[in-house]
Order: C-alpha cells, then sequence, then structure tokens
C-alpha cells in the first residue's frame, strides 16, 4: 500500500518536471489532511451536520456537487438560482478548477460566510443562510455577546478533545452493551445446550 502511494507521488513528481520542462502548464492538486482540523472555526457536530446536508444532495455519491446537483440544492432550499448564477457560485468555492463542489469546498461556504466574505443576496450567501445550523440547537457557537464570543474562543482548544472523549466514551458504551448483550445470550444458549 504504502509502495503504491510512494510510487504515485514519485509518477507524479515526474510528470511535473516534464511537462515544465516541455513549457507545459501543470495543475494543482489539491489535498487536505482532516477537515476537523482545517476548519477549527466549526465543531465537528456542525461539520458532521454540513456532511448530511452535502451528501443530501450528492446524487452521484462520487463526492461532489456538480452543477445540477447544486441547482436542485437551490431549488430545494426555495433559492433558485440562474445557470450563470449557479456557475458564479461553483466558481468562487472552486479551488481546483474541476467545475464541481467537493466537501472541503462546500466548508469554504460557512467559513467565508463567518467571516463576512459573502454577500447576503448572492447564491452562496443565500445557500450558507439557508441551510446554517441552528445555533441555539448547536450551542457552541451560539454566543450573543462579545464576552461569551471570547470565552468561546479560548474553549476551541479544548473543544474538540471534549468532543473526540464524548464519542469515545458513547462508543465504549455501546461495546460494552454488546459484550453485556453478548454474555447473557451465551448463558441462555448454556441452558439450552443442557436439556
Amino acid at each position: 500500500m504504502a509502495d503504491a502511494e510512494l510510487s504515485n507521488l514519485l509518477n507524479r513528481r515526474q510528470k511535473i518536471n516534464e511537462d515544465l520542462e516541455e513549457g507545459k502548464e501543470v495543475k494543482k492538486e489539491y489535498k487536505f489532511v482532516n477537515v476537523y482540523t482545517e476548519f477549527h472555526e466549526l465543531t465537528r457536530r456542525e461539520i458532521k451536520q454540513y456532511e448530511q446536508t452535502f451528501n443530501r444532495f450528492d446524487d452521484g455519491r462520487d463526492g461532489f456537487l456538480d452543477l445540477t446537483e447544486l441547482k436542485r440544492m437551490m431549488e430545494v432550499l426555495g433559492a433558485p438560482q440562474t445557470h450563470i448564477g449557479l456557475k458564479a457560485m461553483i466558481q468562487e468555492v472552486d479551488e481546483d478548477g474541476d467545475n464541481r463542489i467537493s466537501f472541503r469546498e462546500f466548508l469554504l461556504i460557512y467559513r467565508k460566510a463567518r467571516a463576512g466574505e459573502l454577500e447576503q443576496g448572492s447564491g452562496l450567501g443565500q445557500l450558507a443562510r439557508l441551510t446554517e445550523i441552528d445555533v441555539d440547537e448547536v450551542g457552541v457557537n451560539g454566543a450573543k455577546n462579545f464576552f461569551e464570543a471570547k470565552i468561546d474562543e479560548l474553549r476551541k482548544s479544548n473543544k474538540f478533545e471534549s468532543e473526540i472523549r464524548m464519542e469515545q466514551e458513547a462508543r465504549k458504551r455501546e461495546e460494552e452493551e454488546r459484550a453485556e448483550r453478548r454474555a447473557q445470550f451465551r448463558e441462555k444458549a448454556a441452558l439450552f445446550g443442557n436439556q
């Protein structure tokens, strides 16, 4: 597995070098490590909810929203867009130039919205507003004033740790419950086996 990955990297590097020597344009390939670490301004819960929204409209199940899927999303959200408007929406966050929106690029919409970089009337502004997570329900970013926001900012470093710990504890409880059910089943099966 590691050999194949290394071989792919070396082949890509060799092709880049050859293309550069021939004066050809080399397209950049974008990769990311982890959306949870890259989008630190979003909570794990928000990212998971955005992922559910993204997957709901990813009809091709290819990990991308193309023009047709984005069109359907905007129609379902009650903010239909023109063909040109949809293309402009994609172009605004399409970092790799493939004319579709990956999940990472989808999260960029919310980053830009929180930074105030999207116009309210623009397609992406509407998309962000219509699919925004209910902050009162989520809680973490529901700060109503400056001081609550500052406290929230200080807790961000611990936020992921506590969310991960809670998920691990839930998994551990589920596994313990499964083990207990298995043990009870074995006991009952042993009773039937002895008769």
